[in-house]
Protein backbone atom coordinates (compact mmCIF):
# COMPACT_ATOMS: atom_id res chain seq x y z
CA UNK A 1 0.00 0.00 0.00
CA UNK A 2 1.32 3.41 -0.93
CA UNK A 3 2.12 5.87 1.79
CA UNK A 4 1.44 9.49 0.88
CA UNK A 5 3.97 11.99 2.16
CA UNK A 6 3.51 15.71 1.59
CA UNK A 7 6.76 17.61 1.40
CA UNK A 8 6.34 21.30 1.91
CA UNK A 9 9.18 23.70 2.53
CA UNK A 10 8.16 27.08 1.15
CA UNK A 11 6.73 27.38 -2.34
CA UNK A 12 7.84 24.02 -3.52
CA UNK A 13 6.94 23.13 -7.09
CA UNK A 14 4.21 23.65 -9.59
CA UNK A 15 2.43 25.87 -12.06
CA UNK A 16 2.85 28.71 -9.65
CA UNK A 17 5.06 26.70 -7.36
CA UNK A 18 3.49 25.36 -4.23
CA UNK A 19 3.54 21.78 -3.11
CA UNK A 20 5.80 18.96 -4.14
CA UNK A 21 3.97 15.74 -3.27
CA UNK A 22 5.98 12.55 -3.08
CA UNK A 23 4.43 9.09 -2.99
CA UNK A 24 6.52 6.48 -1.24
CA UNK A 25 5.99 2.76 -1.72
CA UNK A 26 7.18 1.92 1.79
CA UNK A 27 7.96 3.72 5.04
CA UNK A 28 11.21 5.66 5.06
CA UNK A 29 13.92 4.17 7.25
CA UNK A 30 15.18 5.94 10.35
CA UNK A 31 17.85 8.47 9.44
CA UNK A 32 21.37 8.17 10.78
CA UNK A 33 21.54 11.51 12.63
CA UNK A 34 18.55 10.90 14.88
CA UNK A 35 19.56 10.95 18.56
CA UNK A 36 18.77 7.93 20.70
CA UNK A 37 17.31 7.89 24.19
CA UNK A 38 18.27 8.60 26.88
CA UNK A 39 19.19 12.19 26.01
CA UNK A 40 21.95 13.88 28.05
CA UNK A 41 19.67 16.87 28.69
CA UNK A 42 16.17 17.66 29.88
CA UNK A 43 13.37 17.14 27.33
CA UNK A 44 9.94 18.35 28.38
CA UNK A 45 6.60 18.34 26.58
CA UNK A 46 5.04 21.77 27.01
CA UNK A 47 2.04 23.84 25.96
CA UNK A 48 1.62 27.60 25.69
CA UNK A 49 -1.20 29.89 24.61
CA UNK A 50 -1.64 32.40 21.84
CA UNK A 51 -4.23 34.50 23.62
CA UNK A 52 -4.86 36.71 20.61
CA UNK A 53 -6.28 33.75 18.68
CA UNK A 54 -7.42 31.65 21.63
CA UNK A 55 -5.31 28.64 20.66
CA UNK A 56 -2.92 26.34 22.48
CA UNK A 57 0.37 25.31 20.92
CA UNK A 58 2.11 22.11 21.94
CA UNK A 59 5.82 21.49 21.71
CA UNK A 60 9.02 20.20 23.23
CA UNK A 61 11.43 22.26 25.30
CA UNK A 62 14.97 20.94 25.74
CA UNK A 63 17.64 22.46 27.97
CA UNK A 64 20.92 21.36 29.61
CA UNK A 65 20.85 19.33 32.83
CA UNK A 66 23.29 21.59 34.64
CA UNK A 67 22.01 24.20 37.04
CA UNK A 68 21.31 27.73 35.86
CA UNK A 69 19.41 29.51 33.10
CA UNK A 70 20.24 29.39 29.41
CA UNK A 71 19.93 31.39 26.20
CA UNK A 72 17.16 29.96 24.04
CA UNK A 73 16.08 29.64 20.43
CA UNK A 74 12.61 28.93 19.08
CA UNK A 75 12.41 26.85 15.88
CA UNK A 76 9.80 27.87 13.28
CA UNK A 77 8.76 25.43 10.56
CA UNK A 78 8.51 25.98 6.83
CA UNK A 79 5.45 26.05 4.58
CA UNK A 80 2.52 23.74 5.03
CA UNK A 81 1.27 21.75 8.03
CA UNK A 82 4.33 20.70 10.01
CA UNK A 83 4.89 19.00 13.33
CA UNK A 84 7.46 20.11 15.92
CA UNK A 85 10.23 18.09 14.24
CA UNK A 86 9.40 19.51 10.79
CA UNK A 87 9.28 15.87 9.70
CA UNK A 88 9.82 15.45 5.97
CA UNK A 89 10.24 12.13 4.15
CA UNK A 90 11.55 10.40 7.26
CA UNK A 91 13.85 13.29 8.15
CA UNK A 92 13.34 15.21 11.39
CA UNK A 93 15.56 18.28 10.94
CA UNK A 94 14.21 20.18 13.95
CA UNK A 95 14.90 17.19 16.20
CA UNK A 96 18.48 17.18 14.91
CA UNK A 97 18.89 20.94 15.39
CA UNK A 98 17.38 20.86 18.89
CA UNK A 99 19.56 17.95 19.93
CA UNK A 100 22.76 19.59 18.68
CA UNK A 101 22.12 23.04 20.11
CA UNK A 102 20.99 21.71 23.49
CA UNK A 103 24.21 19.71 23.78
CA UNK A 104 26.03 23.02 23.12
CA UNK A 105 24.35 24.68 26.11
CA UNK A 106 21.23 26.28 24.62
CA UNK A 107 17.57 25.77 25.39
CA UNK A 108 15.45 24.97 22.33
CA UNK A 109 11.68 25.16 21.89
CA UNK A 110 10.05 23.51 18.88
CA UNK A 111 6.29 23.22 18.47
CA UNK A 112 3.56 21.80 16.25
CA UNK A 113 1.98 24.30 13.86
CA UNK A 114 -1.46 25.54 14.86
CA UNK A 115 -4.09 22.89 14.10
CA UNK A 116 -1.44 20.20 13.63
CA UNK A 117 -0.68 17.21 15.89
CA UNK A 118 -1.16 18.40 19.51
CA UNK A 119 -1.72 22.10 18.74
CA UNK A 120 -5.18 23.61 18.45
CA UNK A 121 -6.39 26.21 15.93
CA UNK A 122 -7.04 26.22 12.21
CA UNK A 123 -3.98 25.95 10.00
CA UNK A 124 -5.82 26.37 6.69
CA UNK A 125 -7.08 29.89 7.44
CA UNK A 126 -3.73 31.21 8.68
CA UNK A 127 -1.01 33.25 6.95
CA UNK A 128 2.61 34.00 7.79
CA UNK A 129 1.38 36.95 9.85
CA UNK A 130 -0.64 34.59 12.06
CA UNK A 131 2.29 32.18 12.40
CA UNK A 132 4.41 35.13 13.53
CA UNK A 133 1.91 35.73 16.32
CA UNK A 134 2.38 32.09 17.36
CA UNK A 135 6.15 32.63 17.48
CA UNK A 136 5.70 35.78 19.58
CA UNK A 137 3.57 33.73 22.00
CA UNK A 138 6.44 31.23 22.22
CA UNK A 139 8.78 34.07 23.23
CA UNK A 140 6.34 35.18 25.93
CA UNK A 141 6.14 31.62 27.23
CA UNK A 142 9.92 31.18 27.44
CA UNK A 143 10.22 34.42 29.39
CA UNK A 144 8.11 32.78 32.08
CA UNK A 145 10.50 29.84 32.48
CA UNK A 146 13.19 30.07 35.14
CA UNK A 147 15.52 27.94 32.98
CA UNK A 148 15.66 30.67 30.30
CA UNK A 149 17.56 33.96 30.27
CA UNK A 150 14.74 36.42 29.38
CA UNK A 151 16.89 38.76 27.31
CA UNK A 152 18.49 36.01 25.25
CA UNK A 153 15.64 34.43 23.30
CA UNK A 154 16.00 34.16 19.54
CA UNK A 155 14.09 32.77 16.55
CA UNK A 156 15.35 30.35 13.91
CA UNK A 157 13.04 29.73 10.96
CA UNK A 158 13.40 27.39 8.01
CA UNK A 159 12.11 28.44 4.58
CA UNK A 160 8.82 30.30 5.11
CA UNK A 161 9.66 30.01 8.82
CA UNK A 162 12.55 32.41 8.22
CA UNK A 163 10.07 34.96 6.90
CA UNK A 164 7.83 34.29 9.92
CA UNK A 165 10.82 34.89 12.20
CA UNK A 166 11.53 38.19 10.43
CA UNK A 167 7.90 39.29 10.82
CA UNK A 168 7.91 38.45 14.53
CA UNK A 169 11.26 40.17 15.12
CA UNK A 170 10.10 43.26 13.22
CA UNK A 171 7.15 43.54 15.62
CA UNK A 172 8.76 42.55 18.91
CA UNK A 173 11.78 43.98 20.69
CA UNK A 174 11.85 40.87 22.89
CA UNK A 175 13.51 38.82 20.12
CA UNK A 176 17.27 38.95 20.72
CA UNK A 177 18.46 37.34 17.46
CA UNK A 178 17.15 35.84 14.20
CA UNK A 179 18.48 32.90 12.19
CA UNK A 180 17.12 32.61 8.65
CA UNK A 181 17.53 29.14 7.15
CA UNK A 182 16.81 29.27 3.41
CA UNK A 183 14.22 32.00 3.85
CA UNK A 184 12.89 34.13 0.99
CA UNK A 185 14.42 37.57 0.69
CA UNK A 186 12.98 38.45 -2.71
CA UNK A 187 9.29 39.10 -3.44
CA UNK A 188 7.26 35.89 -3.16
CA UNK A 189 6.25 35.53 -6.79
CA UNK A 190 9.85 36.06 -7.92
CA UNK A 191 10.98 33.26 -5.61
CA UNK A 192 8.22 31.00 -6.94
CA UNK A 193 9.00 31.63 -10.58
CA UNK A 194 12.74 31.05 -10.24
CA UNK A 195 12.10 27.94 -8.17
CA UNK A 196 9.94 26.41 -10.90
CA UNK A 197 12.60 27.13 -13.51
CA UNK A 198 15.51 25.74 -11.47
CA UNK A 199 13.70 22.55 -10.46
CA UNK A 200 12.49 21.98 -14.01
CA UNK A 201 15.99 22.34 -15.44
CA UNK A 202 17.53 20.08 -12.80
CA UNK A 203 14.80 17.53 -13.50
CA UNK A 204 15.66 17.28 -17.17
CA UNK A 205 13.00 19.54 -18.67
CA UNK A 206 14.28 21.01 -21.95
CA UNK A 207 14.59 24.75 -22.54
CA UNK A 208 11.57 24.88 -24.88
CA UNK A 209 9.34 23.41 -22.19
CA UNK A 210 10.89 25.67 -19.54
CA UNK A 211 10.02 28.70 -21.66
CA UNK A 212 6.46 27.37 -21.93
CA UNK A 213 6.34 26.82 -18.17
CA UNK A 214 7.53 30.38 -17.49
CA UNK A 215 4.88 31.74 -19.85
CA UNK A 216 2.20 29.71 -18.06
CA UNK A 217 3.40 31.05 -14.69
CA UNK A 218 3.12 34.63 -15.94
CA UNK A 219 -0.39 34.02 -17.25
CA UNK A 220 -1.48 32.33 -14.02
CA UNK A 221 -0.13 35.20 -11.95
CA UNK A 222 -2.09 37.65 -14.07
CA UNK A 223 -5.22 35.66 -13.27
CA UNK A 224 -4.36 35.74 -9.55
CA UNK A 225 -3.70 39.48 -9.57
CA UNK A 226 -6.98 40.27 -11.32
CA UNK A 227 -9.17 38.03 -9.17
CA UNK A 228 -11.79 39.76 -7.04
CA UNK A 229 -12.44 36.79 -4.72
CA UNK A 230 -11.37 33.17 -4.30
CA UNK A 231 -14.54 31.74 -5.85
CA UNK A 232 -13.90 33.60 -9.09
CA UNK A 233 -10.19 32.77 -8.87
CA UNK A 234 -10.89 29.04 -8.58
CA UNK A 235 -13.22 29.17 -11.59
CA UNK A 236 -10.71 31.10 -13.70
CA UNK A 237 -7.76 28.90 -12.74
CA UNK A 238 -9.74 25.72 -13.41
CA UNK A 239 -10.64 26.97 -16.88
CA UNK A 240 -7.01 27.88 -17.57
CA UNK A 241 -5.78 24.48 -16.39
CA UNK A 242 -8.28 22.67 -18.60
CA UNK A 243 -6.97 24.53 -21.65
CA UNK A 244 -3.29 24.00 -20.83
CA UNK A 245 -3.04 20.55 -19.25
CA UNK A 246 -1.56 19.00 -22.35
CA UNK A 247 1.39 21.41 -22.37
CA UNK A 248 2.57 20.77 -18.80
CA UNK A 249 5.91 18.88 -18.67
CA UNK A 250 5.47 15.33 -17.38
CA UNK A 251 8.79 15.59 -15.52
CA UNK A 252 7.23 18.22 -13.26
CA UNK A 253 4.48 15.92 -12.02
CA UNK A 254 4.88 14.29 -8.61
CA UNK A 255 5.11 10.50 -8.87
CA UNK A 256 1.72 8.80 -9.01
CA UNK A 257 -0.31 11.92 -9.81
CA UNK A 258 -2.20 12.70 -12.98
CA UNK A 259 -2.11 16.18 -14.43
CA UNK A 260 -5.74 16.63 -13.40
CA UNK A 261 -5.02 15.72 -9.77
CA UNK A 262 -1.92 17.88 -9.72
CA UNK A 263 -3.62 21.00 -11.03
CA UNK A 264 -6.59 20.53 -8.71
CA UNK A 265 -4.27 20.42 -5.69
CA UNK A 266 -2.43 23.53 -6.86
CA UNK A 267 -5.60 25.49 -7.53
CA UNK A 268 -7.03 24.67 -4.11
CA UNK A 269 -3.81 25.82 -2.46
CA UNK A 270 -3.64 29.04 -4.49
CA UNK A 271 -7.08 30.01 -3.24
CA UNK A 272 -6.03 29.94 0.43
CA UNK A 273 -5.19 33.05 2.50
CA UNK A 274 -1.71 31.56 3.01
CA UNK A 275 -0.90 31.62 -0.70
CA UNK A 276 -2.56 34.98 -1.30
CA UNK A 277 -0.18 36.49 1.25
CA UNK A 278 2.96 34.64 0.17
CA UNK A 279 2.88 35.29 -3.55
CA UNK A 280 2.89 39.07 -3.09
CA UNK A 281 4.89 39.47 0.12
CA UNK A 282 8.10 41.50 0.08
CA UNK A 283 10.26 40.09 2.90
CA UNK A 284 12.42 43.23 2.79
CA UNK A 285 9.61 45.11 4.53
CA UNK A 286 10.12 42.91 7.60
CA UNK A 287 13.87 42.21 7.45
CA UNK A 288 14.36 45.96 7.20
CA UNK A 289 12.73 46.51 10.59
CA UNK A 290 14.80 43.97 12.53
CA UNK A 291 17.13 45.62 15.05
CA UNK A 292 18.66 42.48 16.61
CA UNK A 293 21.52 40.38 15.12
CA UNK A 294 20.65 38.37 11.99
CA UNK A 295 22.27 35.25 10.53
CA UNK A 296 21.05 34.13 7.09
CA UNK A 297 22.16 30.76 5.67
CA UNK A 298 21.39 29.16 2.31
CA UNK A 299 22.57 26.05 0.55
CA UNK A 300 24.45 26.54 -2.70
CA UNK A 301 22.28 23.85 -4.32
CA UNK A 302 18.98 25.08 -2.93
CA UNK A 303 16.61 25.05 -5.93
CA UNK A 304 13.58 26.12 -3.92
CA UNK A 305 14.94 29.34 -2.41
CA UNK A 306 17.92 30.26 -4.54
CA UNK A 307 20.88 31.60 -2.56
CA UNK A 308 21.94 34.11 -5.23
CA UNK A 309 18.45 35.57 -5.44
CA UNK A 310 17.63 35.70 -1.74
CA UNK A 311 20.75 36.12 0.42
CA UNK A 312 21.76 39.48 -1.10
CA UNK A 313 18.17 40.69 -0.74
CA UNK A 314 18.16 39.84 2.97
CA UNK A 315 21.56 41.47 3.51
CA UNK A 316 20.46 44.64 1.74
CA UNK A 317 17.13 44.86 3.55
CA UNK A 318 18.67 44.48 7.01
CA UNK A 319 21.45 46.99 6.32
CA UNK A 320 19.11 49.47 4.63
CA UNK A 321 17.08 49.38 7.83
CA UNK A 322 20.15 50.56 9.75
CA UNK A 323 21.11 47.21 11.28
CA UNK A 324 24.69 46.22 10.43
CA UNK A 325 24.85 43.18 12.70
CA UNK A 326 23.95 40.82 9.88
CA UNK A 327 25.86 37.80 8.53
CA UNK A 328 24.98 35.89 5.38
CA UNK A 329 26.58 32.64 4.24
CA UNK A 330 26.07 30.43 1.22
CA UNK A 331 27.00 26.85 2.10
CA UNK A 332 28.33 24.84 -0.88
CA UNK A 333 26.56 21.64 -2.00
CA UNK A 334 23.66 21.92 0.45
CA UNK A 335 20.06 21.71 -0.75
CA UNK A 336 16.91 23.36 0.61
CA UNK A 337 16.84 20.98 3.57
CA UNK A 338 20.53 21.67 4.30
CA UNK A 339 21.56 18.19 3.19
CA UNK A 340 24.73 17.55 1.19
CA UNK A 341 23.32 16.74 -2.26
CA UNK A 342 24.28 16.07 -5.85
CA UNK A 343 21.88 18.35 -7.71
CA UNK A 344 19.59 19.86 -5.07
CA UNK A 345 16.51 18.44 -6.79
CA UNK A 346 13.65 17.59 -4.36
CA UNK A 347 13.59 14.01 -5.65
CA UNK A 348 16.90 13.43 -3.82
CA UNK A 349 15.64 14.40 -0.37
CA UNK A 350 14.24 11.06 0.75
CA UNK A 351 17.29 8.99 -0.23
CA UNK A 352 19.91 11.17 1.51
CA UNK A 353 20.84 9.84 4.94
CA UNK A 354 21.91 13.23 6.27
CA UNK A 355 19.02 15.17 7.78
CA UNK A 356 20.84 18.45 8.48
CA UNK A 357 24.39 19.47 7.68
CA UNK A 358 26.86 19.31 10.62
CA UNK A 359 28.59 22.33 9.06
CA UNK A 360 25.38 24.37 9.22
CA UNK A 361 24.76 23.22 12.79
CA UNK A 362 28.23 24.35 13.89
CA UNK A 363 27.80 27.74 12.19
CA UNK A 364 24.48 28.26 13.95
CA UNK A 365 25.87 27.26 17.34
CA UNK A 366 29.03 29.35 17.09
CA UNK A 367 27.12 32.41 15.93
CA UNK A 368 24.51 32.03 18.71
CA UNK A 369 27.27 31.69 21.28
CA UNK A 370 28.81 34.94 20.06
CA UNK A 371 25.48 36.79 20.24
CA UNK A 372 24.48 35.51 23.68
CA UNK A 373 27.81 35.46 25.56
Amino acid sequence: MKKKVILISIFVLAVACLFYIVLSEKPVARKSQEPKLPYPYHSEKVTFNNNKYGITLAGTLTFPKKAGSFPAVILITGSGPQDRNEEILGHKPFLIIADYLTRQGFAVLRYDDRGIAKSTGNFMTATSLDFAADAESAVTYLKSRKEIVPGKIGLAGHSEGGLVAAIAASRSKEVSFVISLAAPGAIGIEVMNLQAELIARAGGVNETEIARLKKANREIMNIVRKSVNTAVLKTDLTAYAKDHLQNYPKQMLPPGQTKEEFFKNQINAMCTPWYQFLYKVDPAVYFGKITCPVLALNGGKDLQVDAEQNLPAILKAVKDGGNHNVTVKELPNLNHLFQASKTGHPSEYKDIQESFSPTALAIMSDWMAAQTK
